[in-house]
Formats: structure tokens, sequence, C-alpha cells
């Protein structure tokens, strides 16, 4: 059920502060007029105007009580005067809160300071009490009795203020967790994006490129052996078809439920080194002579991580082989030994070649994905050709 009267910490300060000093007034009004505000022995003999004129002052300077110290100085002004025309309950009552507000609105310096004030303030007043009593009795209890007045106002605020701190310090440090975090989730979706483009990129860029050499190799073979021209048709159709069922896999990926893993589109395993000769026979039939040496099969089963990753730097260097180097002649070599996957690609040098204004991404690609497994990769002119060498751990892969 809603509340009729809203919560004061949900009203602006300054309504704050004005519900603070009217109700502190109306309390003060009806002590005066029930007479319990004498604090020494004997009457009050101070007119009722004056005692009204006092309360409504101080609690007109309660609308500033956040202003420091200007608030306290002019409550202590109103506070001198009670005091030496006999001093009531009501004024002291109402001063308590000026202590309060200052050490807890005022800076750190402000909030030590008060705090040092009310140690020495009741240490003063029992001095004073034990001069003007001749009994150390009553010093004593004139002492607990004003301890209130002093002590409990900025103890309290100090404990609010340390509270509050700490709130604050929690909340900051949240912010900047949650910033923390939002700077990791952009950063974990850049690497996932930049997965995404060198996987594509492998996909398409090598199996187009082998498409349109080998289509193009059909097109000025019209007049030439069936035989040969239907070996490249089919390689151009096998392309087709492996880059579709790569392309179907990462898109049954992309579209899988976070949740459940499931996906509208039934994913195909990724290419691996099993399916190296398809790879071959693709370079083949674009008019690259390949040589393939190798000592993995019917050795140990690799990592898959390595697996994948040595088709694709395979597959992308035969590419660029048989992109650069048209008609001429390659050589794979695969070898396992010491824990460690060797895969190299050599192959011929054509200096008549014009450059085919490709990506230039492919051997950016190469190196990440080696080193996304923890290996290494070069590649660079050698032996009046150009070699390509990766190196690629099977152990902690």
């Amino acid at each position: 059920m809603p509340t009729l009267v809203p919560r004061l910490s949900h009203l602006p300060l300054w309504k704050q502060d004005l519900v603070i000093a009217l109700g502190t007034w109306l309390i003060g009004v009806l002590v005066y007029l029930s007479g319990m505000q004498v604090l020494l022995n004997g009457p009050d003999t101070t007119p009722l105007w004056i005692r009204l004129t006092e309360l409504t002052v101080l609690c007109a300077l309660e609308m500033l009580r956040r202003k420091v110290p200007w608030a306290l100085l002019g409550a202590l002004a109103v506070v001198a005067v009670d005091v030496a025309i006999g001093p009531s309950l009501p004024i002291l009552v109402v001063f308590t809160d000026f202590l309060y507000a200052t050490t807890l609105y005022g800076s750190r310096r402000v909030s030590r300071v008060m705090i040092g004030i009310a140690a020495l303030g009741t240490l003063a007043v029992v001095c004073v009490a034990l001069v003007l009593s001749a009994q150390w009795r009553t010093a004593i209890l004139v002492a607990f009795a004003f301890l209130p007045f002093l002590v409990t106002p900025v103890w309290w605020a100090a404990n609010v203020r340390q509270q509050r701190d700490i709130a604050d310090n929690e909340r900051a440090n949240a912010i900047q967790l949650a910033t923390i975090g939002e700077l990791d989730r952009k950063a974990a979706v850049a690497g996932e994006r930049s997965k995404m483009a060198r996987d594509l990129h492998d996909v398409i860029a090598g199996h187009l490129s082998a498409i349109a050499l080998q289509s193009e190799a059909a097109l000025s073979m019209a007049d030439a052996d069936p035989r040969l021209s239907r070996k490249v048709l089919e390689s151009v159709r096998e392309n087709s078809v492996s880059a579709l069922e790569e392309m179907r896999a990462m898109i049954g990926l992309l579209r899988a439920d976070p949740a459940t893993g499931s996906s509208e589109i039934e994913p195909t395993a990724p290419a691996r080194l099993a399916e190296l000769s398809k790879l071959v026979e693709s370079a083949r039939a674009s008019g690259l002579a390949v040589e393939v040496h190798s000592t993995v099969e019917g050795a140990a089963p690799l990592p898959t991580a390595v697996d994948l990753t040595a088709y694709r730097i395979a597959q992308e260097a035969l590419t660029n082989a048989v992109k650069h180097a048209p008609g001429g002649k390659a050589v794979l070599d695969l070898r396992s030994g010491g824990g460690i996957l060797t895969v190299e690609v050599r192959n011929d040098l054509r200096p008549d070649h014009p450059e085919d204004g490709g990506t230039g991404l492919g051997l950016l690609n190469m190196r990440e994905r080696a080193a996304a497994v923890g290996g290494t990769l070069a590649a660079g002119p050698s032996g009046g050709g150009w070699l390509v060498r990766a190196e690629l751990p099977l152990e902690g892969s």
C-alpha cells in the first residue's frame, strides 16, 4: 500500500532541512509551553517570548545546516545567548543537530576536528563542573548529563559518514568492475570477429580462387582433351561444394542457440589433414604440379586445433602458389617429431606473373592461426622459390 507521506530521503535537500527545522521548532515550543525546559535548579525567569525567539532563530539557521562552518557558528552565537540568560533544554537539543550536520557534511578535516572538539568539550565540562560544584559527585553527574549533547551527535555522524564512504567506495568499485567487464566483452567480441574474418577468408578466398583459376583453365582448353576438361570441371564443382559445406557449417555455428547449443542447420565437421588429398587434387587441377611428402599418416591422432590449423595453412599456401605461380611446381612436406608438427610448402617463383590484387591477408591469417595454437610461421624467398614453414606444438594445444 503506497504511503501518503513520501520518505524524507526522497525529498530535495532544502525540503528535508525545512521538515527538520519545522519539526524541531514544534517540539521546542511544546517543551517551553509545558515548562520542562529548565536545566538548572530554580525557576526559569526568562520571558517566554525571548525563549521562543531564540528557538525560532536557531531553527531558521537549520535551513543552512549543510553550510559548514557558517551554520555552526551562527548556532553557537544563539547558544551563547541562551547560556548567558540561563540554559534551556530545547536550545541544547537543537544545537546537537548542528554538531551532527557539521560532522557529517563537512570535509574530512572538519569531521576529524569535530571529534577532537567533542572530546575536549567533554573534558572542559567536567573541569568546569568540578570548579563550580562543591561536591565532586555532583560535578561528575553534571558532566554525564551534558555528555549526550556533545559526544553522541558527533559519534553518530562519524559512524554514518564512515558507512556512507564505504558505500561510495563499493559503488565506485562496482562501476569500475562493470567498466572492466564491458571492455573485456568488447575485446572478446573483437577477437571473435577477427577469428570469423580469418575463417571466412580461408574458406571463401581459398575455394573461390581455385574455382576462378580452374574455370579460366577450362575456358582456355576448349579444344583440348575432353577427359582433362572434365577433370577440371569436376574440381571446380568439388571446390564449390566444399565452400558451400564449410559456409553451411559456419552459419550453423553462428545461428546456434547459446542456451541449448542447437541450431536450425546441422553443422559439418571442419576440414582436417585427412582431407588433404582433395586440396592437392584441386591445386593440381588448377595447373600446379604438387608433390606431397608426409610422415603424419598412420601416426598418433593430432590435436583438433593443430589438425585444423595445419590444414588451413596448407590450403592458404597452395592457394597462394596457384595464384602467384600458375603452372609451376610446389612441394608440400608434413613432418611430426619431437612434439612438433612441421608444415612446409615450397613453390617456384614466377617473376613474369603479374600481381592479382589479392587481399594481402593470407600471410597474416596463417601467422595468427599458428600463434593461436602456440606455434610459429615464417614465409619468404628461399632457394630461388618461396617457402612457407609452420611449426605447431602437439603438446598443450
